[in-house]
Formats: structure tokens, sequence, C-alpha cells
């Protein structure tokens, strides 16, 4: 599924088994610069020197990384690090906060995200967000596939309706299991299913990129191991950014991983390397378990 390897996986586990118990100070290592391959030659997402604050308080220091196309970008850190502020600033879902302020250059294929012309709401329906909590709309199962192209004038016929809720069902791996009671309610499903709803959801207006927000910390293992299968399928049609609290999680989806640490980007490398050889003493510290 990811280029991490098993065998990859295995050997971060017995590191982290290993481990003497002995702490890291997080003063021992300064964060100077993002160490790794933060850039890509493909970028769907470029943002540079990215900073937020809410109110007086900065979140986000000087963030710089590239996103590209059909590639998944896992964002792991301690909790309060700053990587879903960070993956919130991709499609402005930091302004329903008030006194969030952004600044830096974020754009998305070369068009600014952040502007006074930006229309938030096509910006919205490009850059589509799967959120920690499965949140289906209180409507049927079609109605919730069927509401976001209506909203946005992508289709009004039936027959146009009913095509897009069949091939959005059937990517989300969804659609032999509720293709017989489309008219009951998305909140009745498991809370797989309705974590499969709400990227079919997503993926109705026909995003260019979707942003996952602890997808799976809802789910049973089954259910996770059904959306991480579903991830690396739709990699073939969407770029995809997950912030992940589960370093195994991250090792099975991505192509790269990025390591956040109070506010900066400490990291960005192959999935692989990151998990098995990082370059950063912070990242290193905190994949063996050393905090976080």
């Amino acid at each position: 599924m990811s280029t991490m390897t098993l065998d990859a996986a295995e050997r971060t586990e017995s590191a982290r088994s290993e481990l003497t118990g002995k702490k890291v100070s997080v003063s021992q290592a300064e964060v100077r610069k993002t160490v790794g391959q933060p850039f890509s030659d493909t970028a769907k997402l470029r943002m540079r020197d990215v900073n937020v604050f809410y109110g007086e308080t900065q979140a986000i220091h000087n963030v710089s990384l590239d996103i590209g196309r059909n590639e998944v970008v896992a964002m792991i850190g301690p909790s309060g690090c700053g990587k879903s502020t960070f993956l919130r600033c991709l499609n402005r879902m930091n302004d329903t906060i008030e006194g969030c302020r952004v600044e830096g250059e974020l754009s998305l294929d070369g068009e600014p995200i952040y502007g006074a012309k930006v229309d938030v709401v096509p910006l919205r329906a490009r850059v589509g967000m799967v959120f920690q909590k499965p949140n289906p709309f209180p409507k049927t199962i079609y109605e919730n596939v069927v509401y976001g192209p209506k909203i946005h004038g992508i289709a009004s016929r039936r027959a146009d309706l009913d095509e897009i809720v069949e091939n959005s069902l059937r990517r989300a791996g969804l659609w032999n299991e509720v293709k017989d009671r489309l008219d009951k309610p998305g909140t009745g499903l498991s809370g797989g299913q309705q974590q499969r709803l709400c990227i079919a959801r997503a993926i109705a207006v026909s995003p260019e990129v979707i942003l996952m927000d602890e997808p799976c910390s809802a789910l049973d293992p089954i259910a996770t191991a059904r959306i991480e299968e579903l991830i690396d399928e739709l990699r073939e049609n969407y770029t995809i950014a997950i912030v992940t609290h589960s370093m195994q999680q991250a090792a099975r989806v991505s192509q790269r991983t990025a390591y956040f640490h109070l506010g900066h980007l400490v990291e960005v490398n192959d999935t692989e390397t990151v998990f098995t050889n990082p370059e950063h003493e912070l990242t290193e510290a905190y994949i063996t378990g050393r905090f976080g």
C-alpha cells in the first residue's frame, strides 16, 4: 500500500521496544530549518513561509512545504504541535475561527488560496475535507452524496445525480453495502460506513485534493483498514494530505511524511526514511518514543 515496507515498519517497532526509557529534552535539538525533502517537482499545493496566529499566540512558524500530485503526505507529531492547524489552512477552514490569522504564500496549482478576491466556496469544492469524527448530514444516504453537487450547480437532473451517487459510493467502497437502502438515514450506518459516506460526499463534487484530519481515530481496526485501503485507491485520482497520531498508519498509507514539533515543520522525507533513518534528532526522538 505504501512505499514503506512491512520490514521497515517492524524495524520501527523494534527500535521503540529497545528504548531504555531515557527521555530527550526538547532544548537539546533546536529547530532551525526543515530538513529532508519538503519540496516537490510536481507540486499541487505549494506553501511558503506560512505563519498562523490565534490572537497573539503563534501556532505555526515559517512552514514551507509542497504536496505533489497524486501523492499522500502524512503529517505526524505530538498533540498540539500544529499539524491540524496547518492542514486547515489548505482550504481556509481556519477562516471560521475567530482571531485566527494566516500569513505567507499558499497556492493551489499556482493560484493563491488566500486573498480578498478568493471565493472559499469553490475553493472548498476543489479541496475537500474529511474530519476526525464522521459527520453525515441528518439526511438520507442519497441526499448526503448529492448535497454538494446540488449547491455547487454541478448537476440537477435525477439521472445525473443518480450517476454521481453511484460513482461516488463506488469510489468510497460503499456502494455494494448501501445500494439497496439509499433512502435510509446516513446516520444509521456504522462508524466506518459513515466515514466512507463522508468521503463519498467529499468526492461527489470532483475535488482535486482531499484533506483528512485523523479520519480513523474514532474507528475500530477493521474499519480503519478499509479506510487505509481506500486512501491508497484514491491516490490514483487525488492529492491527499492526512493528519494522523498513528505512526503505523502514516507508514502504511503515505509516500512522504512530515514531522511537526511545537508549530515548526522539523523534517519531511520519504516515509521509509523518516521511520528508519530520520535526519533530525527531534524526529528520531519522537518515533522512538522518547517524547510525545
